[in-house]
């Protein structure tokens, strides 16, 4: 008798999972600062939750880095219990967006912005937990971080920094080691091994995990400035769905199973949020870290991500002692590495080949030196501006032939390259005989009335205009009151 699916892949897969996850959760609420039963609440949601009515079946969700910053401005801004209202806002207005099938828009945004959003938060977690392995507390922003260490290294805590050194070493062995040896997660191997290692005598004094006795429900209370309250639950709404997506979009490179519905996917992201918040637990994403370690270890199902779920609320019930062991160093070991990975040297390779690399340390610095949105804002402005500079780059030549004088003008003309075909058309003298070139794919309206206005005067002074359209008509149509709507595209060859 032939063993079923969910026994021969999906169950061993789901133990995989639960392994990376567990340690992982436990750290990104640490690193939030918020409740540690609030990650793994999310841990639990993410799974079973969301895992149940996933639009991307192999992918796992749960706590994410991404927003780890996020959530630790908006509990120092409003309290715990509002943040926990914000995450379940933030869930209902993924459902409405899921609804409206509006999923795939939010991939417009740059690759280069996601990548040096998660690197700039990367660096922030990693400048946090690193007062957290010197044995001290974080400050709230990144800047404050860097300008306390020196006080925070004449206050070091030895047996937490050895801890939080293992943890880290550990890791990054690990990923040297094999894969076929890598039969155990490296996160549960590293927190293990940095728990074992605490209870030896010269480290019994460190800070440990505290668990509540038992789950309850967050009271969630309503804010004061509901203007701020809009803005947060639109923010986390925002990068959740984003990088759900994206994490969606990256798993189907990873399998040749059933590709995501992504409309499907961000309801069920959102679902996820509002039972999370409703809870107590953090907002949930996708992961890629868990999603790449669910379709490695085999799975073909979503049964596995809502399995993992099950394992970590099985363990939050009855084993919450041995949670409890964890110390508080070992984590931010584990969170150093999450941060240091969250910069991606293949990303920063690839963005420089596609000339975006600025976008990228933009929007890095923005959220290092400032915070996230200042940091996406700051890339979204320059995107735009890199955007209008690249469509004023027209071709645009003119030059004297005889008794004649010949302008060819080819690319996109637009507004924006308004400046650059004036300056070119003065150099013609008035009076002159002009032959212009129009080699052009687009043209709106405000440089049609440039080219026009230009050819108007030139005739008034007694020269003579020969418009050509050796590509498409824009200029003519215009003139005529029939302009066209869309930008030309290649038409497809007739089979033959």
């Amino acid at each position: 008798m032939k063993t079923p699916v969910f026994l021969r892949h999906d169950l061993p897969a789901s133990l995989v999972v639960f392994l990376v996850a567990l340690p992982l959760s436990l750290g990104i609420a640490l690193a939030s600062g918020a409740p540690i039963l609030a990650g793994l609440i999310g841990g639990i949601v993410g799974g079973i939750v969301t895992g149940a009515l996933a639009g991307s079946p192999l992918q796992v969700s749960g706590p994410a880095a991404g927003l780890t910053v996020v959530v630790a401005t908006q509990i120092h801004q409003f309290g715990w219990q509002t943040v926990c209202a914000i995450t379940a806002a933030a869930g209902l207005l993924q459902l409405a967006l899921g609804a409206l099938k509006v999923a795939r828009g939010t991939l417009m945004i740059s690759p280069a912005v996601v990548h040096g959003m998660l690197a700039g938060i990367g660096i922030s977690i990693a400048l946090a937990q690193l007062h957290v392995a010197l044995g001290g507390t974080p400050q709230s922003s990144p800047v404050k971080n860097v300008l306390a260490l020196p006080k925070q290294l004449g206050e070091l805590n030895v047996p937490a920094l050895v801890l939080a050194a293992l943890t880290f070493g550990l890791l990054v062995l690990l990923k040297r080691v094999p894969k076929a040896l890598q039969s155990v997660p490296g996160p549960l191997v590293a927190v293990g091994v940095g728990t074992l290692v605490s209870l030896l005598p010269f480290a019994k004094g460190v800070a440990r995990i505290d668990l509540p006795n038992m789950f309850a429900l967050t009271r969630l209370q309503a804010p004061t400035d509901w203007g701020a309250f809009a803005v947060a639950v639109l923010t986390v709404a925002v990068i959740a769905s984003v990088e759900s997506l994206l994490c969606a979009v990256a798993t189907d490179k990873l399998h040749t199973g059933p590709r995501a519905n992504l409309d499907k996917e961000l309801m069920a992201q959102g679902a996820g949020n509002v039972v999370s918040g409703l809870l107590g637990g953090l907002p949930i994403t996708g992961v890629i870290v868990r999603s790449s370690a669910n379709i490695n270890a085999g799975a073909q199902t979503r049964l596995s991500a809502v399995l993992h779920g099950v394992w970590i609320l099985l363990v939050t019930l009855f084993l919450g002692a041995v949670i409890e062991q964890v110390p508080k160093a070992v984590l931010a070991g584990l969170l150093i590495s999450v941060g240091v990975n969250l910069v991606n040297r293949h990303h920063i390779e690839e963005l420089t080949h596609h000339n975006e690399a600025p976008l990228y340390y933009a929007t890095l610095a923005g959220v290092v030196l400032f915070n996230l949105l200042a940091g996406v804002g700051i890339s979204i402005g320059l995107a735009i501006l890199f955007t209008l500079r690249r469509l004023a780059e027209t071709d645009i030549q003119v030059e004297h032939r005889g008794e004649r004088w010949h302008a060819r003008v080819a690319g996109t003309l637009t507004f924006a390259s308004v400046p650059q075909l004036s300056a070119a058309l003065e150099r013609i003298p008035s009076g002159a005989p002009v032959d212009i070139d129009l080699a052009v794919d687009f043209m709106d309206h405000a440089a049609f009335e440039a080219l026009h206005s230009w050819r108007q005067n030139h005739e008034k002074s007694g020269g003579t205009v020969d418009i050509d359209e050796s590509h498409e008509d824009w200029y003519q149509r215009a003139r005529d009151n029939a302009p066209r709507e869309k930008r030309s595209v290649p038409h497809k060859k007739e089979p033959t």
